[in-house]
C-alpha cells in the first residue's frame, strides 16, 4: 500500500512504537486497534493478527 509506519500510526491514532511493538509480536492490540488495521488493510482480523500454526481452522 506504500505506507509507513508513521502513516499507518496516525491513520489508527496510535504511536509509532505501537505499531513497531504489533509488528514484532510484543505488544497485541486491542479490540478497536485491531479492527482499525483490519479496515485499513481490507483484510479480516484473523488474517492479520494470527500466525498461520494458530489459525481457526476452516469446518
Amino acid at each position: 500500500m506504500g505506507l509507513r509506519q508513521d502513516d499507518v500510526a496516525n491513520i489508527a491514532d496510535v504511536s509509532r512504537q505501537t505499531i513497531i511493538a504489533i509488528e514484532n509480536e510484543r505488544y497485541n492490540p486491542s479490540l478497536e486497534l485491531a479492527m482499525k488495521l483490519a479496515k485499513l488493510f481490507d483484510r479480516p482480523i484473523e488474517e492479520i493478527f494470527w500466525r498461520d500454526e494458530q489459525a481457526p481452522r476452516a469446518q
